[in-house]
């Protein structure tokens, strides 16, 4: 049985720094910028479709819903993304890609929510998987892994479906605060 990692990691292009988020700009916005993704085409975020954007908000609010039922208590109307343990397959999605690691005991349980595999086939895929259509929570970890265990572990290369590792839902500012590089700056459009 794999071990549940101690640590989240978040994957960006140096260029940008951490924490950047679609999400938190309007809709128009973020159009505009996954626009220029899409005629750039050099990074792993220009394969996104029209409809990337509207979708992706929808399954946060999912994610969102899913995860209050269960006690969750997000900060956020939208989480920032993060990886439990490490998938250096993410890292390569970006032009001069970093890692940054933060310990799992940083965050508090009421403000963090994982799914098995990335939101989009987690929330939308329909083929029989138990995990799919679940939100979990920090508790539910061990005997998920135990049950599953870690994707980047036995799908490292993607041959065994879109599940590569177990993403998890930030749902708060606070325990991210300390690796913010300029909070001030405008949100680029080159991830």
């Amino acid at each position: 049985m794999a071990p549940v990692p101690d640590f989240l990691s978040h994957y960006y292009a140096a260029a940008t720094g951490p924490f950047l988020n679609l999400s938190d700009l309007s809709l128009d916005d973020a159009e505009r910028i996954q626009a220029a993704l899409r005629t750039r085409g050099n990074t792993f975020a220009s394969q996104r479709t029209p409809e990337y954007l509207q979708t992706r908000r929808q399954l946060e609010d999912r994610v969102r819903a899913l995860f209050i039922d269960k006690g969750g208590q997000p900060q956020r109307q939208r989480p920032h993304y993060l990886i439990l343990g490490a998938c250096p397959w993410v890292q390569s999605w970006y032009i001069q890609g970093c890692e940054l690691r933060i310990p799992l005991a940083d965050f508090a349980p009421t403000i963090l929510s994982f799914t098995y595999g990335d939101t989009f086939p987690a929330m939308r895929y329909q083929d029989g998987k138990p995990y799919r259509g679940q939100v979990y929570t920090l508790d539910e970890l061990p005997e998920l892994v135990a049950a599953f265990g870690l994707p980047q572990d036995w799908n490292a290369d993607g041959s065994g479906g879109p599940d590569r590792y177990i993403e998890a839902q930030v749902w708060s500012d606070t325990p991210l605060q300390a690796y913010y590089v300029n909070q001030a700056r405008p949100h680029p459009s080159d991830p």
